[in-house]
């Protein structure tokens, strides 16, 4: 129980900026850094219901648009804006590097450059949209499994792949450790949760369309940057999550 409690208080404290209680980090194992990859989905359905409850709460005192735009700000918030970074620095990377070490050379910089910056009010103004066009009737199940979403996809990009960086990072532990039992148990958790929120064989077609999605992104990215990192895993977060919201009206309406 105390592995359990330990693998999942370290993807609770790496996602979210929400402090847990009785949570440690001190002298953990690699494979303890990678066993908490299995509680990833779990931690995004409960972003996910931490934005249900503030969708309920912002929808009855506040104009559509303005609780669209307060429930993105919230997500940012509580995740500490970690994607959002992953995702600008990735940009900044594909537009400036010549080659795999140099976008890693660019990707590593902490300043983030006007194309990053370009690319990233754009993913937020898509997911404005997203929001906007959410069915009514599915909205709160939807908004429950987008976040569940994007953090499995994570998993989902770690497994069998490449960590580039001879010198290490953030991402390095999670990458080289991780086991099947770590995957099994993150897609496990996805599953129930998606049948439970949408419908069986939706959550199917859906996992496997979003499974084929991330891996397409990381064949891409191990030809661009030699591996996946950190970053790159923010970057894939994003753009399943951006990429599930803005086909939810047709997910929703023809499956």
């Amino acid at each position: 129980m105390k592995g359990l409690w330990q693998s999942f208080s370290l993807a609770w404290n790496f996602l979210t900026i929400l402090p847990l209680p009785f949570s440690s980090q001190s002298h953990v194992q690699p494979q303890t850094i990678a066993a908490s990859f299995g509680w990833y989905p779990f931690v995004g359905f409960l972003l996910g219901t931490i934005l249900v409850l503030s969708d309920r709460l912002l929808m009855m005192v506040l104009s559509e648009p303005v609780a669209n735009m307060l429930l993105l700000s919230i997500l940012v918030m509580v995740t500490g804006a970690l994607h959002q970074d992953g995702l600008a620095d990735t940009i900044d990377a594909m537009a400036g590097g010549k080659d795999p070490h140099h976008r890693l050379a660019i990707m590593r910089d902490s300043h983030i450059g006007a194309i990053g910056a370009t690319g990233l009010i754009l993913a937020i103004g898509l997911r404005y949209a997203g929001l906007v066009n959410l069915p009514s009737e599915s909205r709160e199940s939807l908004l429950l499994c987008m976040p569940a979403l994007g953090r499995w996809s994570m998993v989902m990009a770690s497994w069998n792949v490449t960590y580039p960086r001879p010198d290490g990072g953030v991402a390095a532990a999670f990458i080289q450790f991780i086991s099947v039992r770590d995957v099994f148990m993150a897609t496990m958790i996805m599953l129930i949760g998606l049948m439970w929120a949408i419908h069986p064989l939706k959550a199917i077609v859906l996992l496997f369309g979003i499974m084929l999605m991330t891996r397409l992104i990381v064949w891409w990215a191990s030809r661009a940057f030699g591996g996946v990192t950190g970053d790159i895993l923010g970057t894939i977060n994003e753009v399943i999550e951006l990429i599930f919201l803005v086909s939810a009206p047709w997910f929703v309406g023809n499956l």
